[in-house]
């Protein structure tokens, strides 16, 4: 096999401190808390340069220095790439914000539509690389079609247990891609429970949110992309759309490591973390002061990326946000479904209702003065709103009758 140069030093419970061996297979730590990654940072830093990298391509893969994996043939690629920076112009406009001030990250250009690729994408490899056989999750959707795709590329097993509401694209994306699907009549967090209790009788290996450590290194990559592609110099706010979390914690990992190497400032982004109306766990306990989230009853909403009832890591979840001078905000439903459509008629923008959180919490976050027109703000959009349904705004015509042209008129919009 191939050997890349690997800096990983060793993995610690992100409770404790406690030390964990690299290399081995590992879920959760021995308190039941996520295990973080740990990394030789000064030897990275002598590794790789900043105008190296810029030479790369290859998607997050780009910063293999950064990463786990530690042999090249154990790397799985469906055509990875950098995903676009997108102003928002039009949209902004009557709320008098600075030109060019906020930008859409856009991830629904990854392999399956959505930034799930980024985590599963390191899990399964290196659950390839530990020779794991067999993976297993709950999901409400887009995780288990990244994790579908990326393990039937390398000929593992995957089987997904997701509650019977979740997007019918997305059952149907992870069925064909190869996974074993189970629909529950439930919520995700029941689905973990039946993924947990089957480990011992299956033989599968649990890929639940920071229940294996290598999910959130790849989303980790989010962060470090961020920062290349702002010429090192980060927003100061940044609205996440939270359910589990693990893209807020990574990239909250990657500027720790960015600093630590000397490529960043000690300056971070405000980060705030978005939730809806209906299942609000995270946004709860900020308000409260809490450094842990209680189980949110009778989840409900539309977006349902963040429909999370519990959150393993909701400690470091509040943690950043409270760290980094950020904030937590739930919105309602029908304020998603109206940013989705403001977006889209105005900047021509179809976004996930994840991804049209992010931009109903920025409004109100602006209209009450938690954030400022001229700040420089990256709203994220997680997957692409083909996958969820929309309204069908359509009038029809009959051949043979008139076509009434004169009511066709409209001024530009």
């Amino acid at each position: 096999m191939s050997r890349l140069s690997t800096f990983i030093t060793h993995l610690e419970c992100s409770h404790t401190g406690e030390v964990y061996e690299a290399g081995a297979v590992h879920g959760l730590s021995q308190t039941g808390k996520p295990l973080l990654v740990r990394y030789n940072l000064p030897e990275i830093a002598k590794a790789v340069s900043k105008d190296e990298l810029r030479q790369r391509s290859g998607g997050f893969w780009r910063y293999k220095e950064f990463l786990p994996v530690t042999n090249e043939e154990n790397i799985i690629r469906l055509g990875e790439v950098v995903t676009p920076l997108v102003p928002i112009t039009r949209s902004v406009q009557k709320y008098g914000v600075t030109d060019g001030a906020v930008m859409i990250k856009d991830d629904s250009r990854l392999p399956t539509g959505s930034f799930k690729a980024r985590g599963l994408a390191l899990a399964v490899s290196m659950a390839k690389e530990l020779g794991l056989r067999h993976l297993a999750m709950p999901t409400n959707g887009n995780a288990g079609a990244a994790m579908a795709a990326y393990a039937s590329r390398v000929g593992i097993k995957t089987t997904v247990f997701c509650p019977s509401d979740t997007p019918k694209i997305n059952i149907a994306e992870m069925a064909l891609q190869g996974a074993n699907v189970y629909l529950i009549n439930g919520l995700i967090n029941d689905c973990g429970k039946i993924v947990g209790e089957g480990k011992d009788t299956v033989g599968w290996f649990d890929v639940s949110t920071l229940k294996e450590p290598y999910r959130i290194e790849g989303k980790k990559t989010i962060g470090l992309e961020i920062a290349e592609q702002m010429n090192w110099d980060l927003p100061d706010v940044i609205f996440y759309p939270t359910g589990g979390g693990t893209g807020l914690i990574g990239m909250w990992k990657a500027f720790d490591e960015l600093e630590a190497i000397g490529w960043i400032g000690s300056k971070r982004p405000r980060m705030v973390a978005v939730q809806a109306a209906g299942c609000a766990p995270i946004v709860k306990s900020f308000d409260d002061g809490a450094n842990h989230a209680t189980l949110w009853k009778n989840a409900q909403t539309i977006a349902a990326g963040i429909r999370v009832p519990a959150a393993i890591g909701d400690f470091l979840i509040l943690k950043a946000v409270r760290d980094s001078g950020g904030f937590a905000i739930a919105v309602s439903d029908e304020a998603i479904c109206d940013a989705r459509d403001e977006l889209a008629i105005n900047d021509g923008f179809l976004m996930c209702p994840e991804g049209a959180a992010t931009y109903a919490a920025y409004v109100h976050a602006l209209k009450s003065g938690l954030v400022e027109p001229q700040n420089r703000v990256l709203l994220f959009n997680s997957a692409t709103g083909l996958k969820y349904d929309m309204p069908l705004k359509v009038q029809t015509l009959s051949l043979g009758e008139r076509i009434p042209y004169e009511d066709m008129r409209s001024s530009p919009p």
